[in-house]
């Protein structure tokens, strides 16, 4: 018998070049879908962590001429948001940045938007989740997860 927490309502794949142009086509899918998908009340802040995942991806796990895949996953209680790049030595590291750097803060938004997130490392590359609990008031936001021994906490 499958565990209820795999069994997935909807899900969405889609591989994008690695382009600025990408990140907001990304963000926008993802908002329009999350909405589509029964859950307006998480569109934003799905939106806005396939952002900052995706915009990771493009400047830190990217290659020329390598896509990165976005992906979305609604089950029973938890949306999934994965951003894969093909970059595996390259895992996300939370810092803290100055207060004149333009870059440097995108995990800790991650960080407190997300109820878990953390990494997964694949055959080639690393998947980056985030995932937004469906229902919970007052969920556990903040709440970092590691994976395959890859520091993953704020």
């Amino acid at each position: 018998m499958e565990d209820r927490e795999q069994v997935s309502a909807y899900t969405d794949c889609l591989d994008y070049t690695p382009t600025a142009r990408s990140v907001s086509l990304a963000r926008r899918r993802a908002a329009a879908l999350v909405a589509a998908w029964g859950h307006p009340e998480l569109a934003g802040d799905a939106a806005l962590l396939v952002s900052e995942l995706a915009t990771n991806a493009l400047l830190h796990g990217c290659l020329r001429d390598r896509l990165f895949r976005v992906r979305l996953t609604l089950g029973a209680s938890a949306l999934r948001i994965e951003v894969s790049d093909p970059r595996g030595e390259a895992h996300p590291c939370p810092r803290v940045a100055a207060d004149d750097e333009q870059f440097g803060r995108g995990l800790l938004l991650v960080g407190v938007l997300a109820d878990r997130w953390g990494t997964e490392s694949r055959t080639v590359g690393k998947t980056v989740f985030a995932e937004l609990a469906i229902g919970a008031v007052g969920g556990r936001r903040g709440q970092a997860s590691v994976r395959n021994d890859r520091p993953a906490t704020l």
